[in-house]
């Protein structure tokens, strides 16, 4: 057998296996010391390497087969190889074999397993082809699904859809190594999975209903960077007749309506047809009146089912305008709203064209600087943190958001949430679909969202805390004042603004909260609430001229719980007139305090 290993091949396979083995090892060795994946030893460790490993050990066995074949013709061997496990020797080699074999197997085994990981990782898909992926993977860390990986979307679960991305990605390799790619990335993605199988893994289609309240701020182009607030109310609605609200934005969801529409460009921005079967059955289609499109031309037109992502079609790569970036930044504090015109000076810093993201980077600290040397010297000179402050947060707006190299940014890539920028809802929503029978898909605004409130004047970020105040239903002083929300509302939210509602008495306690988070101590001498806070309704006895005007305290000590006597009353009041004499106070009048004295 060692004869036989001889073989050039077998030569070669021999040391592939023993180099790729060390240098696996090795990688994995580093890759636990740096403590996080790096797509560059990732693509050595479970791609190339393994690759050359598998290769060796493919060669070795060809080799000594064709080492033996030519022995065989020579007369030198038997036809067929004679084992002898009697021998030692072969039975030395034979364990030898099944020993390795089981190592590698184990460290194939592993080595594949991680393999499948990382080539399902962030690591793998934004950062080993940086200059084709770095818009795509700059924007979705600065978007909501940043904790999302690539795959839980683009791939999604099982092993028929792990093997389809595989495939294409065999000639997205090409494509980069030989820099076939365009620029930019076209969108949207050809073959996506179906939403249903990866967005609704985590949206609960049947529980959207209701409305949300959006504030959007804008701030305006003057030197006071004039801020503005506009209130809306989203319909978000709901698509599942279980809810009982099957109105509002959602109701385009597939749960009980199906909607089918054909697009006309690649980007899907321009739909001549659209059909809707809504949960009655009832199947109507429409036509866009100002297409001009032959019939036999629109029936040759793709058919597409409506799903989330005709609307949420960029939830994670997300290319914000140069207007938009900088209100959020002005609201959230990242740039001083009080230097004059920066709002209008970061914008046009931001929409000039620079070559690469370094003549970007330049061009910005340029601009932003000179404008305030030469126009406001003295703030200049008296806000320049704040200054350079701004002019960090305006590049950095441009690398999440501006791509030159690739030629990205926010309008190569439309954005069908709203309609501002893009035709959004307005692809089917602008008035000129028609049916056959004269159905309009309606043009209204109501039909979305709700204009609830604008202000022309909106505090700071820094004072918004300060100008917040909460009214509650009704009044509260004193000691109702200074209790927590959850000291009342731990019965719930709808409670009525009657003193029993809170303050019942069980049998065993005068009271569901002790006496002294309201009164203190010394009540019992020194009342610190009026009687009437608590005893609004008095007794015919307590209303009379002779003791209307005398205060509770003559008669009763304050809160002394204490069984009264049967017949207390007559300390004060021997006669009782229009009273029976055979029968005790008690008997018609309930007490809660005793007498002062007799």
């Amino acid at each position: 057998m060692r004869n036989l290993l001889r073989h050039p091949l077998s030569l070669i396979g021999t040391g592939l296996v023993f180099f790729s083995f060390l240098s696996i090892v090795s990688l994995l060795v580093i890759e636990a010391m740096l403590g996080r994946a790096n797509p560059y030893i990732g693509i050595f460790t479970y791609m190339v390497y393994p690759a050359l490993l598998l290769l060796g050990l493919f060669l070795i066995p060809i080799g000594a087969l064709l080492e033996r074949r030519r022995r065989v013709k020579g007369g030198d061997l038997p036809p067929y190889p004679k084992i002898d496990l009697n021998n030692a020797r072969t039975r030395a080699v034979l364990l030898f074999v099944v020993a390795a074999s089981v190592v590698l197997l184990g460290l194939i085994s592993t080595v594949s397993y991680q393999a499948y990981h990382f080539t399902e990782s962030v690591t793998f898909c934004g950062e080993l082809c940086h200059s084709v992926m770095e818009p795509e993977h700059t924007a979705y860390k600065e978007s909501p699904h940043a904790r999302v990986t690539c795959a839980e979307c683009h791939v999604g679960s099982g092993a028929g859809w792990y093997v389809r991305s595989k495939l294409a990605g065999a000639y997205q390799i090409y494509s980069v190594l030989f820099k076939k790619y365009p620029r930019p990335i076209p969108t949207p993605v050809e073959n996506l999975r179906p939403a249903q199988e990866t967005c609704e893994q985590c949206h609960w289609p049947e529980k959207f209903f209701g409305a949300q309240l959006k504030v959007v701020t804008r701030f305006g182009h003057d030197e006071n960077n004039s801020a503005r607030q506009v209130s809306i109310l989203l319909r978000t609605g709901g698509g599942s007749p279980t809810t009982g609200i099957t109105a509002g934005i959602h109701w385009h969801m597939n749960i009980a309506n199906e909607i089918h529409y054909r697009a006309s460009d690649a980007q899907r921005q321009k739909i001549p047809w659209v059909r809707i079967k809504d949960n009655q059955g009832r199947v109507t289609e429409y036509f866009d009146k100002t297409a001009a499109l032959k019939p036999e031309e629109l029936q040759k037109l793709e058919t597409r089912r409506m799903d989330c992502m005709d609307c949420h079609n960029r939830p994670s790569h997300i290319f914000r305008d140069p207007d938009g970036a900088v209100d959020t930044a002005l609201l959230s504090g990242l740039i001083d709203g009080s230097l004059p015109y920066i709002k209008r000076e970061a914008v046009q810093a931001l929409s000039r064209p620079y070559a690469d993201k370094g003549k970007a980077r330049e061009g910005i600290a340029t601009s932003l600087d000179s404008f305030y040397l030469t126009r406001y010297p003295e703030i200049h000179r008296q806000k320049r943190p704040a200054i350079q402050k701004a002019v960090a947060e305006v590049q950095k707006i441009y690398q999440t958001n501006i791509f030159p190299e690739m030629k990205v940014d926010w309008r190569t890539h439309p954005d069908n949430i709203g309609h501002t920028l893009f035709p959004g809802c307005f692809r089917c929503h602008e008035g000129n679909h028609v049916s056959p029978e004269g159905k309009v898909i309606r043009k209204d605004c109501q039909l979305c969202h709700t204009i609830i409130g604008q202000e022309a004047k909106v505090p700071r970020p820094a004072e918004v805390a300060a100008a917040e105040k909460f009214d509650h239903p009704w009044p509260l002083g004193g000691k109702h004042a200074q209790l927590s929300c959850n000291q009342c509302h731990w019965r719930g939210r709808g409670l009525v603004a009657e003193c029993a509602t809170c303050h019942t008495r069980p049998a065993d306690a005068p009271m569901a909260f002790s006496c002294a988070s309201c009164h203190l101590k010394e009540q019992s001498l020194q009342p610190v609430a009026a009687c009437e806070t608590c005893h609004p309704a008095r007794s015919e006895l307590h209303l009379n001229t002779t003791h209307s005007a005398a205060p509770c305290t003559t008669c009763h000590i304050p809160h002394e719980w204490k069984v009264a006597k049967r017949e207390p009353c007559l300390s004060c009041h021997p006669d009782r007139t229009e009273h029976n004499a055979g029968v005790a106070c008690r008997d018609c009048h309930l007490f809660r305090t005793v007498a002062k004295a007799p």
